[in-house]
């Protein structure tokens, strides 16, 4: 009869969870789920910084590609009469894709308007050519997140 009374006892004192345990339960899943939010945030950001930078890399490439065509007059592209510009200086709005007998002046004004459209108003590229090596800056504000940031700098040198 003791161990009949005794097990009766026991388990009406382990028989659910107390409101504590609840509580502190659901504070750990809280912090959870606010780092797992926290970390979404940060994949974000950081995936658009990728993309900036991925964007940079190609159009400087295509400034390469269109500077190895043009081997013998690539010396236009460089310099501030060139493919060189400093930020809101070129208007995005006004783009368009020259056709048919395209000019070395088209192909850069067309290569800053994409640098513009694609990595903002901030942009801003500086093209240098001294004796077949070039250098192409392109500068972009990543500051989508921070207000002060400073700008993001992509460098390509070639020797052509």
């Amino acid at each position: 009869m003791t161990r009949r009374s005794d097990y009766r006892r026991l388990s009406r004192r382990s028989s659910g969870f107390s409101m504590i345990e609840v509580l502190v339960a659901l504070v750990i899943l809280a912090i959870g789920l606010l780092g797992f939010a926290l970390l979404q945030t940060m994949n974000l950001r950081f995936t658009q910084s990728a993309n900036y930078r991925t964007q940079a890399t190609n159009l400087a490439y295509d400034l390469l590609d269109q500077m190895r065509a043009n081997r013998f007059q690539a010396v236009w592209y460089g310099g501030a009469s060139g493919a060189s510009f400093d930020a809101g200086e070129v208007d995005d709005i006004e783009c368009s894709r020259p056709i048919g007998g395209v000019t070395i002046a088209e192909s850069i004004t067309r290569w800053q308007c994409q640098v513009a459209r694609t990595l903002g108003p901030s942009a801003s590229a500086q093209v240098t050519y001294n004796d077949g090596a070039v250098a192409v800056n392109i500068s972009w504000g990543d500051n989508r997140w921070e207000q002060d940031a400073a700008s993001t700098t992509f460098t390509l040198t070639t020797r052509l």
